[in-house]
């Protein structure tokens, strides 16, 4: 039997990662927008792709939530992308309230979903996600580890003039400045990477990794990263739908794991049919289990500040 997800926002985001999961062909595919006409001629556009790619999905546009109906996941990716003069706060508070109308249709019409969040700020939409649904924390997770750790893999990647498979590394906590790549756990071809650059090469791959998305943001001037976003959002329903038990870098939300409580975090967990099996604790040093707290304090502090 065939899966059904919905994604909503027919944006860059949205449209790509329907695109990246029509092709996979283990799906059938409701896009949703707001924007009258929008979301039905991607979709159009990307039905016909399927005789040429050789899938099979049906994909579907739609202004409604009706068509989305029992959906197995369900991808959030509307929202507002932050704009010249707008503050931090403002964006905050902008896409709180699409997001509350966002989940509050996705319950309705899908209460057995597994939520994947991508909305920014995502870990804040993402905690916000899981309070308005009254979903189990298994069945809300965000899209933010995957796509920092490839950044991070791939600037080790060109840094070495090495294949990125040959990468492994990962990226913990909140997405954003408060991210905490984790050069000490990285490794090439098995070694590790501390024995592979020295320190201050290292120290600026983590640098741009940081600041990843806003060097994409200056290079288009009118947009945001889609392309890799897109990619780590169908990594993770590729572990949900097809049950691969795979260990991915994702936002979850933390009850006493890494001494964190009631925050959403960037941390290793195990993707599966039902969601999030097992959040993965790895054993962090003083100094990073420090960082992580800190991150997660941010989190905490701006979700505090939300009026809804």
């Amino acid at each position: 039997m065939r899966s059904k997800i919905t994604i909503i926002g027919a944006g860059n985001v949205g449209a790509t990662c329907a695109q990246r999961l029509a092709e996979r062909d283990y799906a059938d595919i409701i896009l949703i927008d707001i924007i009258e006409g929008m979301p039905q001629g991607k979709a159009l556009d990307l039905l016909e792709s399927g005789p040429i790619t050789s899938n099979s999905s049906l994909i579907t546009g739609s202004n409604s939530y009706e068509e989305s109906a029992n959906s197995d996941i369900v991808i959030i990716t509307s929202g507002v992308a932050r704009k010249p003069g707008m503050s931090r706060d403002d964006l905050i508070a902008t896409n709180s309230k699409i997001i509350k109308d966002v989940v509050e249709n996705v319950v309705k019409f899908s209460p057995d979903c597994v939520i994947i969040v991508v909305a920014n700020p995502l870990d804040i939409m993402a905690q916000l996600t899981l309070k308005i649904s009254n979903f189990p924390r298994s069945r809300v997770l965000g899209m933010s580890g995957i796509l920092d750790t490839g950044r991070f893999k791939t600037f080790i990647a060109q840094e070495l003039n090495v294949s990125v498979e040959d990468i492994s590394a990962f990226v913990l906590g909140g997405h954003g400045d408060a991210m905490i790549p984790l050069p000490r756990l990285a490794s090439v071809g098995g070694i590790p990477l501390t024995e592979m650059l020295p320190e201050e090469s290292i120290k600026n791959i983590v640098e741009r990794t940081v600041n990843g998305g806003a060097e994409i943001v200056s290079l288009l001037k009118t947009g945001s990263a889609f392309y890799a976003p897109s990619a780590a959002v169908a990594q993770m329903v590729d572990a949900v739908v097809l049950d691969k038990k795979k260990i991915l870098p994702c936002a979850a939300y933390l009850d006493g794991e890494y001494d964190i409580k009631g925050v959403f975090l960037g941390v290793p967990v195990k993707l599966g049919k039902d969601g999030i099996e097992q959040i993965i604790e790895v054993n962090l040093t003083t100094e990073e289990s420090a960082a992580l707290k800190q991150s997660a304090e941010a989190v905490r502090t701006l979700f505090n500040d939300i009026n809804l």
